[in-house]
């Protein structure tokens, strides 16, 4: 079998069975459960590795370019090494249960979106790599604060009620949490600042192209409410002198919840966070079976501006 025949589903399975192996633990904790879901977890890894290679190679275009499609993948491959690397860390601690979710729901969001490369990107390649790197940089982390933050309110419930730790269900401390949670939060706003700013900028330097972008795009203005959303929680972050853990916790957990609905729905709606773009002409006709093998259109057409 080759390589290049690795489809979504390969590592969607791998990472569902994952997800699975974590829960398992919550019934009966053994070393078996928890190397068999970091295999998997692993394995789903590095076969979604090699599918965002081969559809790059395919259109000539790094996975950050390459389409909506590809963008959300790489938000969920991001996730899984930050899963692998603190489970190992702390093997007692089921932290797939907060972190796996969420890569689950961008890699069967990336089902329902465009896979076509973005028309305006041609001659703004770089401040479009600059983008696409902020944002999903600030998405992962967002991602992860809300894991963070949903550990953090079952363990206060805990604690609140008296509850005893099970074996299978060791969090991490209030504290510990709280701290990731806060660290989470202040590194992801202004990366995600710095991704709309060269987003703006993007639109400016677009003017001057055949293909001028209006920030006049109702995507583009729901994107800004959710930007606004987490500007919002990082301001009281910074300044507020005791804020209680509980309440960081809740209102990350609400204003990231909302700037992943608001991502994952943009991109179903609208069929990418742009509107969709141009077919994969790029692939060029020595690489159309290629392309085709990953799930690209076969047969080159135009495509039209968002």
């Amino acid at each position: 079998m080759s390589l290049a025949n690795t489809s979504l589903t390969c590592f969607l399975a791998s990472y569902a069975l994952a997800a699975a192996l974590e829960a398992t633990r919550l019934l009966r904790p053994m070393p078996i459960n928890r190397w068999a879901a970091w295999l998997a977890a692993a394995a789903g890894f590095v076969a979604q590795t090699i599918y965002l290679l081969s559809r790059s190679r395919a259109i000539d275009l790094p996975p950050l370019l390459a389409s909506t499609h590809d963008w959300l993948l790489v938000v969920a491959w991001l996730t899984v090494p930050v899963y692998l690397l603190i489970a190992l860390l702390h093997k007692d601690v089921p932290v797939g249960l907060f972190i796996l979710p969420a890569a689950l729901l961008f890699v069967i969001a990336s089902r329902f979106v465009s896979r076509e490369p973005n028309a305006h990107l041609d001659s703004l390649r770089w401040w479009g790599m600059a983008h696409a790197a902020f944002l999903v940089l600030g998405i992962a982390g967002v991602v992860i604060a809300g894991g963070f933050s949903v550990m953090y309110l079952i363990q206060y419930s805990r604690l609140r009620h008296r509850t005893g730790e099970t074996e299978g269900f060791r969090l991490f401390s209030l504290e510990r949490t709280a701290r990731l949670n806060w660290w989470c939060i202040v590194i992801s706003v202004p990366l995600l600042t710095l991704g709309m700013a060269t987003g703006a900028l993007l639109t400016w330097l677009s003017q001057k192209t055949s293909q001028p972008v209006s920030l006049l795009n109702w995507s583009f203005l729901v994107s800004g409410v959710a930007w606004l959303a987490l500007v919002v929680l990082f301001g009281w972050l910074l300044t507020s002198r005791r804020p209680t853990g509980r309440i960081v916790a809740w209102r990350t957990l609400l204003a990231g919840g909302f700037v992943l609905a608001t991502v994952v729905t943009l991109g179903i709606v609208s069929g990418g966070m742009h509107g969709r773009g141009r077919s994969a002409k790029a692939a060029g006709p020595a690489n159309v079976g290629q392309a085709a093998t990953i799930g690209l259109p076969s047969t080159p057409s135009t495509g039209r501006p968002s």
